[in-house]
């Protein structure tokens, strides 16, 4: 598939509003807006996996197998590492069970035995909860006739969302998959259907929507609003839908960095936290000063998922890559 540089670099905005949004609660600075980045890599999951499902038609298995092979070995080297520090006692605060790291490892959404709040042992883990259940969906749908699909699936969902709405859960399988942050990989998919046949916001339209929801953002962060999904997935929608705009309006074009970071920023977004927990440790024992301290938090977590990136999910997806294009060319030679 053509690489949609716009949507490349929405991917590493994301990632590093993340970043701040973690650096700042350890620094003492307030950027709860960057938790946002949520919605907006929601956003376009939906967009992506319905552009690559229409271009590479695919069976269910086949692309719960490429999504798997995309999305768990790395989490599982990551959540390792927190259950081996958590051993040696580096982080005191982490409470291990055997229950808790298997829903974990598993994508099944529990309460953390550490907090009672539905976290995995690797704590940002938990939008991966909410991909893996999108990835099901998704693969589910692939039976249906293109045409049904898309309806299917947000049915589905809205339908999860009333539920929530109008009963009481307490377990956290169903407390997770009732929230509203869902619908936003129905919208995703609602934009990616737009985006295929052609039909895209002129670009003072696009522009609009850009300003509208990079204001929205700004305004939010400024005033240090209140906010949830309800909030943040409008705004990531008219995000996207704005970038994708300029990009058929030919206004985007490919950087090296930001290219690198939306590669990256699968990576960036599991490893940061590690980098940032060991530069606020260091620097509260040489007295470094706050601002310094989110310059280099933000830094050394975006150089260690970058890092990540290079030396272990991009060997890994090529290796997978490889198998999949070796059992394909023996399954036509059996044929």
């Amino acid at each position: 598939m053509k690489t949609i540089h716009g949507i490349q670099y929405l991917r590493a905005a994301a990632a590093l509003a993340v970043v701040f949004f973690h650096a700042a609660e350890k620094t003492g600075h307030h950027f709860t807006i960057g938790a946002a980045g949520v919605d907006v890599f929601f956003v376009i999951s939906g967009f992506i996996m319905w552009v690559i499902s229409d271009r590479r038609p695919v069976k269910p298995l086949e692309f719960i197998r490429d999504r798997a092979r995309r999305i768990v070995p790395v989490y599982w080297l990551a959540t390792a590492v927190m259950v081996a520090g958590a051993l040696a006692g580096l982080f005191p605060n982490l409470v291990l069970s055997l229950d808790h790291v298997l829903a974990s490892l598993f994508f099944v959404p529990a309460r953390s035995p550490s907090s009672g709040e539905v976290w995995p042992v690797l704590v940002q883990g938990w939008t991966l909860n909410f991909e893996m259940l999108f990835y099901l969906v998704f693969a589910g749908s692939l039976v249906l006739p293109r045409n049904w699909r898309l309806p299917a699936m947000s049915g589905l969902f809205l339908a999860l969302v009333i539920a929530g709405r109008v009963a009481t859960f307490d377990g956290a399988l169903m407390l997770t998959y009732t929230r509203p942050i869902i619908l936003e990989f129905v919208a995703g998919m609602i934009i990616a259907e737009f985006w295929l046949k052609g039909r895209v916001p002129p670009l003072a339209v696009g522009s609009a929507l850009l300003a509208c929801s990079l204001g929205g953002f700004a305004l939010i962060g400024l005033l240090a609003l209140p906010f949830d999904e309800l909030i943040t997935g409008p705004l990531a929608v008219l995000l996207v839908l704005g970038v994708l705009s300029l990009e058929a309006n030919g206004c985007v074009r490919r950087v090296p960095l930001p290219a690198l970071l939306g590669d990256a920023s699968y990576s960036i977004y599991l490893w940061h936290t590690f980098a940032i927990s060991v530069v606020a440790k260091v620097a509260l024992e040489i007295d470094l000063g706050a601002p310094a301290t989110m310059f280099m938090a933000v830094l050394s977590g975006t150089l260690i998922g970058v890092a990540a990136y290079m030396m272990l999910e991009r060997p890994l997806m090529r290796r997978g890559n490889a198998r999949r294009v070796a059992g394909g060319l023996a399954g036509r030679a059996a044929e």
